[in-house]
This record gives structure tokens, sequence and C-alpha cells, in this order.
């Protein structure tokens, strides 16, 4: 068996094709949504990362702006800024690349943030709400690995499913994302025993560790779907996974690559989440 090829970059283009539909559809009600995000220092990677969110977003027609504050900027100075665009009608969502300067409050940052404004779904409201089942905004990971997994054309009801990693990030909520399609979920996590078992008995499979190489062959159930998150530069900085690829995926029944698995879907969300705030402020379905 050779696993079907979960292609996240195609998955997303054919996703953020109907994004734009909908966002010219509310152009021509007079509304735009915009994007608005706060990256604070220089980091090379949160840089490119913001960037790339700013060229999709305008990509589809979409407002984005990226307010860009010094890497002394104290913890005041960006809770100020932040509290401008709460107040800025023109702001649909506005989301605090992360991980922020140490005199800064991560938590504290994400409990500012206008929660009906929060389209990274970090908000405590916000995943209070994903835990109670009422709407809200999900996390962009979880959410773009559910879409994945919709491509895998896969059952997930009554499914076992493993994840590896319990973050309020990606393993938590997508956890809870599978508890709502009636998978049955299990999270492994650094305290776990007998992780093998574990996930030789699952027929999907989220590893969002970070740990190259965590997931091989020998793990995995033939015909299982394997979703990998991790994203860890090598020493040339080319990202690698958490999966042996090229030997899961001679028994996967469908798996992901890395790079152009998850990532491609992870800012469609953000797009996705964007969206959704624009049309709840305007009271439109």
């Amino acid at each position: 068996m050779v696993a079907k090829i979960l292609d996240g970059k195609q998955i997303a283009k054919d996703y953020r094709a109907g994004l734009q539909e909908q966002v010219e559809t509310l152009k021509s009600q007079g509304y735009t949504p915009k994007l608005s995000v706060i990256l604070v220092g220089n980091d090379g990677a949160s840089q490119s990362y913001v960037n790339a969110k700013k060229k999709a977003a305008e990509k589809i027609g979409m407002i984005s702006e990226i307010v860009h504050l010094d890497e002394s900027t104290s913890e005041e100075e960006v809770l100020n800024e932040l509290n401008r665009l709460n107040e800025d009608d023109s702001v649909s969502g506005i989301l605090v690349q992360v991980p922020l300067p140490e005199q800064v409050s991560e938590q504290k940052v994400l409990e500012s943030i206008n929660p009906d404004k929060d389209v990274d779904g970090f908000h405590p409201i916000n995943i209070g709400k994903l835990y109670i089942d009422e709407q809200t905004f999900v996390p962009c990971t979880p959410l773009g690995i559910m879409e994945i997994l919709n491509h895998a054309d896969m059952d997930i009801e009554g499914k076992d499913a493993v994840i590896l990693g319990r973050s309020h990030i990606v393993g938590q909520p997508v956890s809870k994302l599978l508890l709502q399609k009636n998978a049955s979920v299990t999270i492994l996590h650094s305290k776990t025993k007998d992780m093998h078992q574990h996930l030789k008995n699952a027929y999907i499979i989220v590893s969002a560790v970070g740990r190259p190489g965590l997931v091989t062959k020998d793990d995995v159930k033939e015909g299982a779907v394997v979703v990998d998150v991790g994203n860890t530069p090598d020493e040339n900085g080319k990202l690698k996974g958490d999966v042996e690829y090229e030997d899961v995926k001679e028994i996967a029944g469908a798996i992901t690559p890395v790079p152009g698995g998850v990532g491609p879907m992870t800012i469609t969300m953000v797009l996705n989440n964007t969206l959704i705030a624009e049309k709840m402020r305007r009271g439109i379905k």
C-alpha cells in the first residue's frame, strides 16, 4: 500500500478560492474584511510567517496590515496598540504573533484581545466556548487539520484517534474537534507508557510534538491516516516532521507531507476566521 498524499497546498488553494468568492460578496455589500497582525521584534521565522499571512489575505481580497513594534517595546505599549485595534471598527480580526519578548506577557496579551476579533482562537472565552460546543473561533491549526481529514475520504465516527502532544495550541483543541465527530480520542504525552501500542491501535494519528522521527513505520497500523504537525528545522534549515515520512507512507492509508501539509491550512484558517469575524459583526450568517 502507498498512502494517499494529503496535499495541504492544494487543499488550501481550493479552500481559499471559496473564501475569495465570499469576500467578493461581502465587498459588494460594502464590507471588506481586515486582518491586523501585531509583530513585536525581529524574529526571522515570525516575520516570514506574518508576511505569508498578509500576502494570503490580500490575494483573496482582504485588507491586511502588520503592526511592527520594536523588540524593546514595553508590555503597556503593546497592550495600548492592541486596544487601539480592538476599538477600530475597520478591523475584523486581530492576532498577535508569538513568541513575544520576555518583558511582554503572552497570556496577558492574549486575554486582552477582543474575543470577537480573536481569529487565532486562543482567548479563554473562545477556548471555553469550544469545550462546551458553542459557536466560536477555533484555533487555526486544529481547524486546518480537520479540513485535511475531510480530504482523507475517511469516516471519523467511531474511529480510534491518537494525538501526540497536549498543547493548548494543537493537541487539546484537535482532540475536542475529533470528539465532536464522535471519534474515540487518546492524547499521548511525555509521561505516557507504551506509546507504541497506543499508536498501533489508531486509525487516525496526529503528531504535534516537534521531535523528528518520533513516529516510525512500526508505530502505524496499515491504512491509518497520519497527520504530521511537526516542523523542526534541521542544520540546513530544512523542515522535518515528527513522522518518518518516506517509510510511513508505504503503510499508511493517507499522510501529510512536511512541508506542504498542515502549514498552508493553518494560514488558510486564519483567513477563514477573519471572514467569519467580519460576518458576525455585520450580522451576516
